[in-house]
């Protein structure tokens, strides 16, 4: 008898070919020339070069001329903040000035506002490159409805993958914290919130879409019990944690004056110090509070536009990522940061870091890896999502490197990449599925929605 004959393997559902180069930033670091990867399901399920038997697929996507990399990962946002972006009355002083400045407008906050300021700024961090993003929504104005469900639909909508946090403040101007109490809430509504959020929404599956974090605002923002609490609540419901710390010396004179002890010394207090957590920006660490960060395994943030934007200093990403911290990208608010981009965000940290250790400190395979990589093991994914390898998630980006632009920079894909752009993706892929696709977001609504945003944005700014 016979053996039967197999069943034809099954085709993929995107196959994208002979790229220039292909840079995996898989634990190997594999760059192919002439590579391709496959994706079926969402998921990457093949990768090779020029001499490895392509896939049949459903769809097949010409790379030539281009890089293809994985999707950019955004650690820190606060999409809220595009209705009110660049916003001149706030433009002029420090951190602690321009948020007593624009408390007020973000307490005109709602679900309408919250939806449409997240599919605009999901729909930009895709033109941007941008496959996962977090958000850290701190602002929950009394009667505002379920913001962060506002903003899971819309990333659903677009077919983005999120992660957004439970955010909270529970300090106002009375307590001797910044916010007014039009934007505060206390502990057990906070943290009822939070779990209720997390059963709703928090997908544990590999490949998931949708997780949820806890996000305590900061340290000025949020009492010492809410810290304790939120630690507690994410270690029994195995959520991550993320909060802003060490962003400027404001901040370490209130924490000694408030607290008598260091921003680094207080999150140890109230048991955040752990690798369950993430923090923004991390521009004031002392030497010995980074060795303590990494040893700990906590993540870091790294958003170089806004911490310039609102003067707070160059953060210590290379002695972060030596100490063994996780360092990620992120782009913050687009009330500090204007522009929310992770394309520019990627090559301002490579600046940055050359400006601070010298030309050979931070290359852009560097801050590609930061972007990638990097962000993905501060949000508990690695493995998952940053990388293109048989078995991670089908995020992935084509950049086109084609044109004046690149005319001469022949030598090294990846440091062209970064070093002669502006550089937007052809395509952004999601889960194998197209966000952007020849340039153009491929949601239909866009039109609408930024009619909506204009209106919003008026309202909140009147």
């Amino acid at each position: 008898m016979s053996a039967p004959t197999p069943a034809p393997a099954r085709p993929a559902d995107l196959l994208v070919h002979d790229a220039d180069l292909l840079a995996t930033v898989d634990e190997a670091r594999a760059e192919i020339a002439g590579g391709w990867v496959a994706v079926t399901d969402g998921v990457v399920t093949a990768v090779g070069g020029p001499a490895d038997p392509k896939p049949e697929a459903l769809r097949r996507v010409d790379a030539r001329g281009c890089l293809v990399t994985p999707g950019l990962v955004n650690t820190h946002h606060h999409l809220y903040q595009n209705l009110t972006r660049a916003y001149a009355p706030a433009l002029t002083g420090g951190l602690f000035e321009w948020l007593v400045t624009l408390y007020p407008l973000w307490a005109r906050l709602d679900e309408e506002a919250v939806y449409t300021s997240t599919f605009v700024g999901l729909t930009e961090l895709a033109l941007g490159g941008c496959t996962t993003s977090t958000d850290h929504s701190y602002v929950h104005p009394a009667g505002a409805g379920d913001l962060i469900t506002a903003e899971v639909r819309a990333a659903r909508d677009l077919g983005m993958r999120f992660h957004p946090t439970r955010g909270s403040m529970s300090l106002s101007v009375k307590d001797g914290g910044l916010p007014p109490d039009s934007v505060v809430q206390d502990d057990d509504t906070i943290l009822a919130d939070s779990e209720r959020l997390v059963g709703l929404h928090h997908d544990r599956s590999p490949h998931a879409m949708t997780r949820i974090a806890l996000a305590p605002c900061s340290p000025f923002s949020v009492s010492t019990a809410l810290m304790r609490q939120t630690a507690e609540l994410a270690e029994r419901l195995d959520v991550r944690l993320h909060t802003h710390l060490c962003e400027t010396q404001d901040e370490d004179a209130f924490c000694l004056e408030t607290f008598g002890r260091r921003p680094v010394d207080y999150l140890e207090d109230v048991g955040c110090l752990t690798d369950r957590s993430w923090l923004a920006h991390v521009v004031w660490p002392d030497a010995s509070e980074v060795v303590r960060l990494g040893a700990a395994g906590v993540g870091a943030a790294h958003c170089p536009s806004s911490n310039m934007i609102l003067g707070s200093g160059l953060s210590p990403v290379a002695e972060l990522r030596a100490a063994g911290a996780p360092v990620g990208l992120g782009v913050d608010g687009s009330a500090s940061a204007d522009s929310a981009s992770l394309w520019l965000e990627a090559r301002t940290a490579m600046l940055q870091g050359k400006l601070r250790h010298g030309a050979a400190a931070m290359s852009a395979r560097d801050a590609l890896e930061v972007a990638t990589r990097g962000g993905a093991a501060c949000l508990g994914r690695a493995g998952e999502i940053g990388e293109l390898s048989v078995g991670a998630c089908g995020d992935l980006v084509v950049w086109p490197l084609e044109g004046v632009r690149f005319a001469g920079a022949l030598s090294d894909p990846v440091e062209a990449w970064l070093r002669c752009g502006p550089v937007s993706p052809r395509h952004t892929v999601v889960a194998g599925r197209f966000v952007v696709e020849d340039g153009v977001p491929v949601h239909a609504g866009l039109d609408e929605q930024l009619a909506v945003h204009r209106r919003v944005s008026a309202r909140l700014q009147a």
